[in-house]
């Protein structure tokens, strides 16, 4: 099966930009606190995927189907109803049930972690699940920086 394409794609804006544009304005200060959380933790440069996300190197996937793309390791999105944080793995592997449990007020999706605020978590839990969230996508992956 070829290559497929993901609806969500690497763009040419530039993430700094993009964050300058967030509003309401705490909305946009605690997406500037979250870049330069993941460019320390990641080591890597962010690139905007698509309209909103700010992602953070690449990695393969293939499904049992056959389907297979590249996608962002990790990333996230200042959206306006809350914070998303993209950790690829998921919540189910290692310490992240812990680490969960000591994060402070927060919702989950597959690989996405909801947050209202930055005010609401502890950010060194954070930058934990960002870094445990990484090293399992390298450990699994066919990983690259851009």
């Amino acid at each position: 099966m070829a290559k497929a394409q993901n609806k969500t794609q690497v763009t040419r804006v530039d993430p700094v930009d993009f964050i300058a544009s967030v509003e309401p304005e705490p909305r946009r200060a605690d997406a500037e606190v979250l870049l330069e959380m993941f460019n320390r933790v990641t080591g890597l440069e962010p690139k905007m995927w698509g309209p909103a996300i700010i992602g953070f190197g690449r990695y393969h996937y293939k499904y049992e189907s056959g389907r297979e793309g590249d996608f962002m390791l990790t990333g996230f999105s200042p959206r306006k109803a809350k914070l998303v944080m993209y950790i690829m793995p998921g919540y189910r592997f290692g310490e992240m049930q812990e680490r969960l449990a000591k994060l402070g007020k927060h919702k989950l999706g597959k690989s996405c972690l909801y947050i209202n605020k930055l005010a609401d978590v502890n950010l060194a839990v954070l930058e934990d699940i960002v870094r445990d969230g990484l090293a399992y996508m390298y450990d699994k992956y066919e990983t690259w920086d851009e």
